[in-house]
C-alpha cells in the first residue's frame, strides 16, 4: 500500500482565504441588519436606524445557529465556506463560543501561522471551503 494512500485523521483541511471569509461577514451583517428592521419595523439607516446591538445580537444567534447545525451561515453559503472540526463536522454549540469571540472583532485579526483566527483555535474550529478545491490542467 503507497504510503500517501492514507491521510492522517487529525490533519486539518484546507484554509478559506481572507476574502471570501470577510465578503462572508460583510453578508451575514446586513442579513442581521435586515431581519432586526424588518421585526422591530425600524429603518435601516439614519435617525431612528435599528441599534446595533440588536444588530449584533442577530447576527450572534443566527449566525452560531446555522454554524452549529449545518456548518455555514448564509454569508459563508454565498461565498462557498464552511465552519467544521478536525473531523470535518459541524462543531455544534461551540459554535455560540466562536461567534462571541467573532462580534469582538479583534479575534478574527489575530491568526496563528496556520491562518487560523484566534476564534477558530479557541473552538477547534476551521473555515474551509465546501466543495473541494481542485486544479485543473488544461
Amino acid at each position: 500500500m503507497p504510503e500517501n494512500s492514507l491521510q492522517p485523521s487529525t490533519s486539518m483541511p484546507e484554509i478559506a482565504g481572507f476574502g471570501r471569509r470577510l465578503i462572508a461577514l460583510l453578508i451575514d451583517w446586513v442579513v442581521a441588519m435586515l431581519t432586526v428592521a424588518v421585526v422591530t419595523s425600524t429603518p435601516v439607516y439614519g435617525g431612528d436606524a435599528v441599534a446595533s446591538a440588536w444588530v449584533l445580537l442577530a447576527f450572534w444567534i443566527e449566525v452560531s445557529i446555522l454554524d452549529a447545525t449545518l456548518g455555514f451561515s448564509i454569508g459563508k453559503r454565498i461565498t462557498g465556506i464552511c465552519v467544521v472540526g478536525p473531523n470535518g463536522r459541524p462543531i455544534g454549540l461551540r459554535a455560540f463560543v466562536r461567534t462571541a469571540l467573532v462580534c469582538l472583532v479583534v479575534p478574527p485579526l489575530l491568526q496563528n501561522k496556520e491562518g487560523r483566527g484566534l476564534q477558530d483555535v479557541v473552538a477547534g474550529s476551521v473555515i474551509t471551503y465546501i466543495r473541494p478545491r481542485t486544479t485543473s490542467v488544461e
